[in-house]
């Protein structure tokens, strides 16, 4: 039985399939449907029945970060670690290079799900799955499984954030620093504080706390997340990608200080 954070991800593999229906879809996800299975599927019904709006911020996000992996690969990046993997099929669907590794860290329970699911299906890269949470010492586990701390890697950090307090967030920016070798680039998204104060919110932050997966964390400075440690940082709103890919339902992206959410991809010098 998965717990609720982990029915976020069964979530968020529904709306990849979903995506992946469009005649005009941002991504193709061949494995989310298997993935979300009837939980899933439960779960974006009640999500999309507390909110009563549909804006496609995984779908962009999705999108943005398979675009980010493919600049990577194109670069010459060969390591990559996926955190809080969830039901990511990243592995399995993407076109890798040859080479590649992906390291997926996730708590056992979510892994053995995922391998359940997908036990007919051949990863497209050298997959190594890492069962660990990421409160334990899970950089200890990476290592033991195979990952090179000397070797320049991709980290991804998605949709992870929102749900740890303050302390674990920096905890967690600390030890990827600890373990990235220059040339190192992660990828991760952030709700800005507004915008999870946002009265239209509300919702969603419910039905969230409802579930049992409260969204605790937001900054609207996500770039000091990882600059303080010397990284450089780029900083895009997801409203803008959203705009750029002509799928945002607003005309126009919030003004700074309005609401926000932020995608952002940092380089270690």
């Amino acid at each position: 039985m998965l717990d609720p954070v982990a029915i976020t991800g069964l979530l968020v593999a529904a709306i990849r399939a979903d995506e992946s229906r469009r005649e005009d879809s941002l991504f193709t996800d061949p494995f989310a449907d298997r993935l979300a299975g009837d939980a899933g599927r439960d779960a974006l019904a009640a999500y999309r029945a507390a909110t009563g709006v549909s804006v496609p911020i995984i779908e962009v996000r999705t999108r943005h970060y398979d675009d980010t992996v493919a600049r990577f690969q194109a670069a010459g990046l060969r390591q990559y670690v996926i955190l809080a993997a969830g039901m990511d099929a990243r592995a399995y669907r993407l076109a890798w290079p040859a080479g590649a590794r992906v390291f997926e860290v996730d708590r056992p329970a979510v892994l053995a799900h995922k391998a359940a699911v997908l036990a007919g299906d051949a990863p497209a890269c050298d997959r190594t799955a890492v069962p660990s949470d990421l409160a334990d010492d899970w950089p200890s586990a990476l290592i033991a499984a195979g990952f090179d701390p000397a070797t320049p890697t991709c980290w991804l950090v998605e949709g992870l954030l929102q749900y740890l307090d303050e302390p674990l967030v920096a905890r967690l920016f600390a030890r990827l620093d600890e373990h990235s070798a220059p040339g190192s680039r992660v990828i991760y998204d952030v709700i800005g504080r507004v915008l999870l104060n946002a009265p239209f919110m509300a919702g969603a932050t419910r039905m969230m706390q409802e579930l049992g997966a409260p969204w605790t964390f937001g900054t609207d400075d996500p770039a000091a997340l990882v600059t303080p440690r010397g990284w450089t940082a780029d900083v895009a709103d997801i409203a803008g990608a959203g705009l750029r890919l002509g799928r945002w339902p607003m005309p126009f992206a919030p003004p700074p200080g309005g609401p926000r959410g932020y995608l952002v991809t940092a380089a270690k010098p």
